[in-house]
């Protein structure tokens, strides 16, 4: 099975037409071409742009286990190679845009509630994450377990994904989420989220791109403090990948890029991530700095893989924690 190879003419939930409804139902033209690739609904993965949704089709294949389809293109305009791979934060990308359309698609998630993501982790296999000649297309096996439901509706639940390529694993990942009604949101998020929304903090000076492994100044999440290991969130809400939509908060492919980036600037030089975990402890404002601190993992030699551990703090709170695990430099 690859990004082509799933069925298109899927009825899409709540929009079922009724017994009094004699409307002839619209032909696409799609459906006499069953092998045709489209992306699914960008409502379902909560993305505006449609160039930003990685996953192309789904089915259920028992009550907890679901295959989907994703395409990765070969340069995107922000996920950019490393080493001649696909950038592993795609891969986050494309895990937390599945576990968000299995709630909505599968689960009966209704498309205005919010997905509160508690932690997201993958680790990657980069001689099956080359660069090639064409998009690379993927299945992914998603597994759900702890599935706590509130009422009859989904409340929460975990899944691990497993990315193939071409029959390889590729990557691996899973994450943890919990659902909320808007009446729900706006009752844990406070009238000053709200307000800094409106009114994020001033936009900070970036560092170097080479020092953090990005050759543009926009695509660069960090600034500089004068304290060695220890940087500024940089919060650019206008970013179309990083912000696609307008939100109250930092988001957490936001503080993972961070931790990338300050893993990159604390090794003082470019590599690939094999590992990135992020636990996300409460949310990031857009009204405060949040400070970025990184240093050595316990056991880290100089000549194994290299594990940073990364915390975020605003107003002394600890905001998330992360481990990235670097490859060993070439000898």
């Amino acid at each position: 099975m690859s990004a082509s190879t799933f069925r298109i003419d899927r009825a899409i939930p709540s929009a079922v037409r009724t017994e009094n409804d004699t409307t002839p139902p619209v032909r696409s033209g799609a459906f006499r071409y069953p092998f045709l690739t489209t992306t699914v609904p960008k409502e379902f993965v909560h993305r505006a742009s449609v160039a930003e949704v990685m996953l192309t089709d789904w089915e259920r294949t028992d009550e907890h286990h679901f295959r989907l389809a994703a395409q990765w293109p070969r340069r995107h305009g922000f996920f950019h190679p490393v080493e001649d791979c696909h950038d592993p934060l795609i891969v986050a990308e494309t895990i937390r845009q599945a576990g968000i359309l299995i709630g909505h698609a599968e689960f009966g998630v209704p498309l205005d509630h919010h997905f509160l993501m508690w932690d997201l982790a993958i680790e990657v296999r980069p001689p099956h994450l080359l660069v090639g000649t064409a998009p690379a297309s993927l299945d992914i096996e998603i597994s759900c377990r702890d599935i706590k439901k509130r009422r009859g509706s989904l409340a929460g639940m975990r899944f691990e994904a497993v990315i193939l390529r071409a029959g390889q694993v590729a990557a691996t990942g899973g994450a943890s989420f919990t659902c909320a009604s808007p009446a729900v949101y706006q009752r844990v998020r406070t009238a000053r989220a709200v307000a800094a929304a409106k009114s994020p903090i001033a936009l900070t000076a970036p560092l170097a791109p080479q020092n953090v492994g990005r050759s543009s100044p926009t695509d660069v999440v960090l600034s500089p403090t004068g304290h060695p290991g220890q940087w500024q969130l940089r919060v650019d809400t206008r970013h179309p990948v990083l912000f696609d939509h307008p939100v109250d908060h930092a988001p957490g492919m936001l503080l993972l890029e961070a931790a990338r980036q300050a893993a990159t600037a604390h090794l003082e030089r470019p590599c690939l991530p094999l590992a990135i975990t992020g636990e996300f402890t409460r949310y990031s404002e857009l009204d405060a700095p949040c400070m970025i601190e990184a240093r050595p993992a316990p056991g880290t030699g100089p000549d194994s893989h290299q594990r940073v551990l990364i915390h975020g703090h605003q107003e002394e709170a600890l905001v998330f924690r992360s481990t990235v695990t670097m490859a060993p430099p070439a000898t």
